[in-house]
């Protein structure tokens, strides 16, 4: 997580975390905007609709009940993408609810792997704000690590983990 606070000055939380996955550009990006392959290691109650420029996706998890829209502002292909979703701070009654901004990107390495970083940000600086961003980055996290398993070795790692 990355937060710049000075004396007279509070920044927003926001964060970026990325790893690597021994497949091509393409196979991990597609493995991210197709909605079956996203319900086979992320979405634990399913993902309905392709992720493309100006769509209205759900995305249902098994540990947070209800299925959650989440706003496709724009997908470049094998490249990157940016979601807005409804931030998860808990704060309704401190001005609304609000969206953060997902970027998510992709860039081929000269091995034959493909780096894959994601960050959050457009979060309210307050507490509950940063307990929420705290939780999303370890989201994002497991989403990484349950990606690689599945499109290196074929497992859902998150199957059976929340319920």
């Amino acid at each position: 997580m990355r937060a710049v606070i000075s004396k007279n000055e509070r920044v927003a939380p926001e964060f970026r975390v990325s790893g690597r996955i021994s497949k091509s550009v393409h196979e991990v990006f597609e493995a991210v905007v197709d909605p079956a392959q996203l319900s086979g290691y992320f979405t634990t109650g399913g993902a309905k609709g392709r992720l493309e420029t100006g769509a209205t996706v759900t995305w249902d998890f098994h540990d947070f009940p209800g299925a959650f829209p989440v706003h496709v502002v724009e997908v470049v292909q094998d490249k990157k993408i940016v979601l807005h979703w409804g931030a998860a701070d808990g704060t309704p009654d401190q001005g609304g609810s609000y969206d953060t901004t997902v970027t998510m990107t992709f860039e081929g390495l000269e091995d034959g792997r493909t780096l894959v970083s994601i960050a959050e940000s457009g979060w309210r600086d307050n507490q509950a704000a940063q307990k929420a961003a705290f939780g999303n980055c370890e989201g994002w996290t497991g989403m990484l690590c349950a990606l690689k398993v599945y499109l290196e070795h074929g497992i859902n790692l998150r199957d059976g983990f929340y319920k």
